[in-house]
């Protein structure tokens, strides 16, 4: 097939939506699909249409004339009155068979009404909560709820002129759902490569907790710092933050003011080398993040075989199941992060092993060739089965389609 995907944030920007992409795009590349993708550019100069490699792949990228969003500290957009012109342009060119986008602000607006237009199959994938792009808004707290709103009406139109509508998780689908008018919105695991990643059953050599992501308000590492500040200091444990962002210096000063800071390693933006080296030399990863719609580098802990300590919040209890392969906490309870940390930190290394063992056999569901093939599926407009990805609740026209069958 020929595949346009559409994406509002694109490497080399670094977030789990830019990363599904890059990943789905050299997924379906490697599978002998034609793949092009439509993004932003990442300066003023370097626009236009280039063959780029990402995960290995080589496809076509087409990068549109961007500007920074100022408030955020390097997110660009492409310029939202050029988009429906750009969007068929491109489509015109290309001649795709399905158009596939990832976010309904800008790209995916132009992409799926131009598309629409010209009898293309169209699939959505929502990576996006209005209610997480607040903390960069700068607006008055009054005008936060019917932006928010707002926000929601334009993903329910952009979303509603597709044929499948997707999401990381149930929980984020049913979110979605209840937000728009979308109904029977499927969910599909954004799914990961488990063999670029290395779990270690050696016994441990120094108790280290590693947190994965984009060093941001949305994460709420500052409750991680705090956490941390209160293990007890016989465990002489380390705490190491993977990853930059807006909140490094904030979180610097915090580790400082607590007497933590020759303890806490903040290694700023880093190759995938290292990054996947952390992950398997840690004894635990720590996600205290109330946002997410799925958490690939939680998922990516897993197949590094870390027990798992994250918030109760959103998608996380889909990928960590209390007990089993590690804990959860309630959301902003400081004083719950650390006794769950503590207890992983202190049992027994058979124990230790179970809980590593189960984050495997967990994220196997996870696999991207799975993830790869449903949506082909999708791509071809066949029905998705329950073996791929969770069950969407069936719409009301697929209810009474039923019932008239059995009559």
């Amino acid at each position: 097939m020929r595949i346009v995907i559409g994406a509002d944030t694109f490497a080399p920007e670094i977030n789990g939506s830019a990363m599904f992409a890059a990943r789905l795009a050299a997924g379906l590349t490697a599978r002998g699909h034609e793949v092009h993708m439509v993004a932003p550019a990442f300066s003023y100069r370097r626009f236009g249409t280039f063959t780029e490699e990402h995960e290995g792949q080589s496809f076509t990228v087409h990068r549109l004339f961007s500007a920074r969003w100022y408030p955020h500290p390097w997110l660009r957009f492409a310029i939202p009155f050029r988009i429906e012109q750009n969007s068929a342009r491109i489509l015109d060119e290309v001649k795709p068979d399905v158009v596939h986008f990832q976010s309904h602000i800008i790209v995916g607006r132009g992409l799926s009404h131009q598309a629409v237009k010209r009898g293309i199959r169209v699939i959505g994938t929502n990576h996006f909560m209005p209610e997480n792009a607040l903390e960069f808004a700068h607006l008055p707290s009054w005008l936060e709820a019917p932006v928010v709103r707002a926000a929601w009406r334009a993903a329910g139109r952009s979303f509603g002129r597709a044929q499948a509508v997707t999401t990381p998780t149930r929980k984020a689908a049913d979110f979605l759902e209840a937000n728009t008018n979308l109904r029977g919105v499927y969910a599909i695991s954004c799914g990961i490569d488990a063999t670029n990643y290395t779990p270690s059953f050696e016994p441990r050599t120094e108790n280290l907790i590693v947190f994965v992501g984009r060093i941001t308000g949305e994460k709420q590492l500052d409750k991680l710092v705090r956490a941390f500040a209160l293990l007890d200091s016989k465990l002489n444990a380390k705490l190491e933050l993977v990853g930059g962002g807006d909140q490094e210096a904030n979180l610097k000063a915090l580790a400082t003011s607590l007497g933590v800071r020759h303890r806490v390693n903040f290694t700023g933006y880093v190759e995938t080398d290292y990054l996947r080296a952390a992950l398997t030399r840690a004894t635990v990863f720590a996600m205290p993040s109330i946002a997410e719609l799925q958490s690939i580098a939680t998922m990516e802990a897993m197949a590094s075989g870390l027990p798992i300590v994250a918030a109760n919040a959103m998608a996380l209890p889909h990928l960590v199941h209390d007990g089993e392969n590690g804990f959860l906490f309630e959301p902003g309870d400081v004083e719950e992060l650390a006794a769950r940390l503590t207890d992983v930190l202190t049992m027994p290394e058979e124990q230790l092993h179970a809980l590593k063992r189960e984050s495997l056999k967990i994220v196997e569901a996870h696999d991207i060739q799975r993830t790869l093939a449903t949506f082909e599926a999708l791509y071809r407009g066949e029905l998705v089965s329950d073996t791929i990805a969770e069950p969407a609740k069936p719409s009301l026209r697929e209810r009474l389609a039923k019932l008239r069958d059995s009559e």
